[in-house]
């Protein structure tokens, strides 16, 4: 089908956060105030911390404080998947702290429990299944390292179904696959502006103070406490959780720790009965594909299809601009690729397409620290896969602010900071290096080229 005309009624707005269960704004701060725990940051990060931070303490008082509206950013425009891994797959993992991998692989699975049962206990209507993710192979090339990691995953516990072209294909129908498998147990499908705005509304329940369209404009130590200052009132804390992502940081040293990468994502209508035999899908699996530059792709609660990734795009400086949301050339080739994929579908059009930023670090999983004598923590970095990781984060967080060693806090990965990016301009050219690399190798089956390999012996390498 012309991607053109898929296209041509799709509006310029986020699927999930175009709906009528949006709730209305809770009201500014004006005023002064004191906290025990101040949360920046309305997303994901900010209001699990916020939430855990009262479950732990129901007699703590809690604000959050956000600029804009609850989920209105990465966490009300991803695809929805929650996945268990806390170090962007096994691999980066073992990569990085081997010693460490079994520890973080029970650890993200025991938080990917507890999201649900989170979920479960508060009546959150986000739509959670834990269907788990189907990683499909488009390429010979990548069955081999898919089989490596299975076997890998399996001595860890993690389970995982092999399966050839014909098994894959008759989870979900495309004639691009050529084998796969199926991660039973490690990632739960969801709306994830439903559950930003659910979790808004169990911080209430709890006694969380929430003001929105209260963004700080500035962050200041008075030596007992911290001062929040914001356009029209100022929040006196004990302590600060951050959890801004990739947003203009109140610490500055985050800046040499965090790009802003674009991802898109495309929506279509909901599929006919008949359209939806045609591509069987009868699991409901998450699904991404096994190129360097992937795809992801998912069934929403009411039979559409979300298709999202491939470009990550870098604009040059780093900038952030509303005007970035939208690009495009990668629609149209986001539809030319889905179409490919799923030529039985000719026909389909798309209802949404919109695109948002993705804080993203040089180690591709979130890392986190304290500042200002323990009185303020942060996480951020979480490249992509903070749906799930988000409330792992925030639990670190709440326990670098309680100042008691924890086996969290314990962690290698807790502990140690990614590399930092060089400034500008020599970033962009390193980045936009590193896309145009990646490309190449996919062209080429896989083999990465001496800039890759480079960054791979650097500790820097990414292929997915």
């Amino acid at each position: 089908m012309d991607p053109l005309k898929a296209l041509a009624d799709a509006e310029r707005k986020p699927y999930w956060l175009d709906s009528p269960a949006k709730p209305e704004p809770l009201p500014r701060l004006f005023g002064n105030t004191t906290a025990g725990l101040a949360v920046v940051g309305g997303g994901f990060s900010g209001l699990w911390t916020a939430l855990m931070a009262k479950e732990r303490d129901p007699s703590l008082d809690v604000v959050l404080l956000e600029g804009k509206k609850i989920g209105w950013a990465a966490s009300g425009r991803n695809g929805g998947f929650a996945m268990a891994t806390l170090t962007h797959g096994i691999a980066n993992g073992l990569e990085r702290w081997p010693e460490e991998i079994a520890l973080l692989e029970h650890m993200g699975l025991t938080n990917l429990d507890e999201l649900g049962e989170t979920v479960a206990r508060y009546g959150i209507d986000c739509g959670y299944e834990r269907t788990g993710e189907l990683h499909v192979a488009t390429e010979p090339w990548q069955l081999a390292e898919m089989h490596q990691s299975v076997e890998v995953a399996r001595e860890l516990g993690v389970r995982f179904d092999v399966l050839d072209q014909d098994q894959v294909r008759a989870e979900v129908n495309s004639p691009t696959y050529v084998g796969g498998h199926w991660e039973r147990d490690g990632c739960a499908m969801l709306d994830p502006a439903r559950l930003a705005w659910g979790l808004r509304q169990a911080c209430l329940s709890l006694g969380v103070r929430v003001h929105e369209r209260t963004p700080v404009r500035h962050m200041r130590d008075a030596g007992t406490h911290m001062e929040l200052l914001t356009p029209h009132g100022t929040v006196r804390a004990q302590k600060v959780a951050l959890g801004t992502g990739v947003f203009q940081p109140l610490l500055r040293r985050l800046r040499h720790f965090l790009v802003p990468v674009y991802d898109y994502a495309l929506m279509t209508e909901p599929l006919s009965r008949e359209q939806l035999a045609s591509v069987g899908w009868h699991n409901r699996q998450g699904v991404g594909d096994s190129a360097n530059q992937f795809h992801y792709y998912r069934l929403t609660s009411d039979n559409r299809i979300l298709w999202g990734g491939y470009d990550a795009v870098y604009y040059n400086g780093g900038r952030i601009k509303p005007e970035y949301e939208q690009r495009d050339e990668t629609f149209v080739k986001l539809a030319e690729h889905f179409f490919t994929t799923f030529p039985q579908l000719s026909g389909l059009r798309f209802t949404h397409r919109w695109g948002g930023v993705i804080d993203t670090c040089s180690r591709f999983s979130a890392f986190y620290g304290t500042a200002h004598g323990g009185r303020l923590a942060y996480a951020a970095g979480y490249t992509g896969m903070g749906v799930g990781a988000t409330r792992f984060g925030a639990n670190v967080m709440l326990d670098l602010l309680g100042g008691e060693p924890t086996e969290r806090t314990g962690l290698r990965m807790v502990r140690e900071k990614p590399l930092p990016f060089p400034p500008e301009p020599v970033r962009s050219a390193g980045i936009q290096m590193t896309r145009w690399s990646i490309a190449q190798a996919d062209l080429h089956q896989g083999r990465r080229n001496l800039w890759l390999r480079t960054l791979d012996k650097m500790g820097l390498g990414f292929d997915s």
